[in-house]
């Protein structure tokens, strides 16, 4: 076992761990408070449906416990065992060691190594969330969602892989920024098509239909000065019943989304309120902040892939041949990746955070300098969704890309934590 083979196993480990101390925070935290509802939030949910939400949040946690060593464990066999030059082998020797070859070998090796998951996947959607009363999806839905899913990354994926396996028999140099530039216009491009081809493919959107709702929503984008071609209702009720909004695309390709369960579940004003929030996201420059931080991360990633397919001692730490190419570099880049940006969570997070407060700042403004239409929303949505109003800081810090609800209604009230 190579010495860069252990550092990787080490880390893994250690991450592990550290998610695992994460989780048991969590639920310490929220057995704490667990007897009875906190004060502050009386009236967020009555005392059923506190109980309701610590149960959800309880149960959650220790499945996702479970998760995190098993997946685990399925990682370490997949990067010690041999196992993916031997798959990698056979399926080259198969279909070939061309540039469209190698990039269907490896989307055939991502859609193999997704399988241990897809126990776990079932667990949650049909015993977790049915338990709870969220999930709507049939398992002849599930199916087609993961059909639908895997043509999506076959028609879109293997060209892409094939043209950065191209770019570096082309240029072996400068493969990597060729790849790079390739990728982060890939990305552009789904932000345009994402919402009016690939969307679609999975849910209804259908235009906000005409009334008051829809005058008040479109008064309040001409008084923010955001116009949008229309705003669509998706039919998020068809698989959960838990609620959301978005916002999708840019220029005049975007478009505001708010699910039906979200329209069911708030009044008119708190609606607008929600909406407002969302455009603050496209008046402060949410977007394309997010988009240089990606570039950037882009960039860098891919600068470290072009300089680990020139180390012999990468290849060999996990049984490949050092003449193999850049497909097991790809591979195994993604593989272990996460093992290291985990630790930029926080960080990343916080960032995300501060763009949370700058959209509820903007709402605010936007609904006359009135915090309740908003305070009102959040309280609505975390009963709905039974979420947990008692995090550990912690595990918030890693996990939560928006602040928690007493963090949210205290700077949009002006009062304490």
């Amino acid at each position: 076992m190579s010495l860069f083979l252990i550092v990787v196993l080490a880390l893994l480990a250690v991450k592990t761990v550290v998610e695992l101390v994460l989780d048991v925070l969590n639920r310490a935290e929220v057995q704490k408070h667990a007897n009875a509802i906190p004060e502050a939030y009386r009236e967020v949910m009555d005392e059923e449906t506190y109980q309701r939400s610590v149960s959800y949040t309880l149960t959650k946690n220790g499945f996702g416990m479970f998760e995190t060593v098993y997946d685990a464990i399925w990682l370490a066999i997949f990067l010690a065992s041999g196992i993916l030059p031997w798959l990698f082998g056979g399926l080259t020797g198969w279909l070939g060691m061309g540039v469209w070859g190698q990039a269907l070998t490896l989307f055939v090796v991502g859609m193999a190594l997704s399988l241990p998951g897809i126990p776990s996947d079932l667990w949650g959607t049909f015993k977790i969330e049915k338990d709870f009363g969220f999930n709507k999806m049939t398992p002849m839905l599930w199916i087609m969602d993961k059909i639908k899913g895997m043509a999506l990354g076959a028609i879109l994926g293997i060209p892409l892989l094939a043209l950065l396996l191209w770019f570096f028999r082309a240029f072996p140099q400068t493969w990597w920024l060729w790849g790079y530039f390739a990728f982060f216009g890939f990305q552009l491009l789904m932000l345009l098509l994402y919402p009016r081809l690939i969307l679609p493919l999975f849910n209804k959107l259908e235009p906000l239909p005409e009334g008051d709702l829809r005058t008040r929503l479109l008064a309040l984008g001409e008084r923010t000065g955001f116009t949008a071609q229309t705003i669509h209702v998706m039919d998020g009720s068809k698989r959960s019943t838990h609620s959301n909004a978005f916002f999708t695309g840019f220029g005049r390709f975007r478009r505001i989304v708010l699910y039906d369960t979200l329209v069911e579940q708030l009044g008119e004003r708190e609606l607008e309120s929600v909406l407002a929030h969302e455009i603050g996201h496209y008046k402060r420059g949410h977007i394309p902040k997010m988009l240089v931080i990606s570039a950037v991360a882009s960039l860098a990633g891919f600068a470290l892939i072009g300089w680990l397919v020139r180390q012999v001692w990468f290849y060999e730490a996990f049984g490949f041949s050092p003449d193999a190419g850049m497909a097991p570099a790809l591979l195994l880049f993604s593989l272990i990746s996460g093992l290291f940006t985990f630790w930029l969570g926080p960080l990343l997070n916080g960032l995300s955070r501060k763009h949370e407060y700058e959209a509820d700042a903007f709402a605010r403004e936007a609904m006359e300098d009135d915090p309740q239409p908003l305070v009102t929303s959040l309280h609505k949505l975390h009963e709905k969704n039974l979420g947990n109003l008692t995090p550990h800081p912690a595990y918030s810090a890693f996990h939560y890309s928006h602040p928690t609800l007493a963090e949210r209604e205290a700077a949009l009230t002006g009062t304490d934590v």
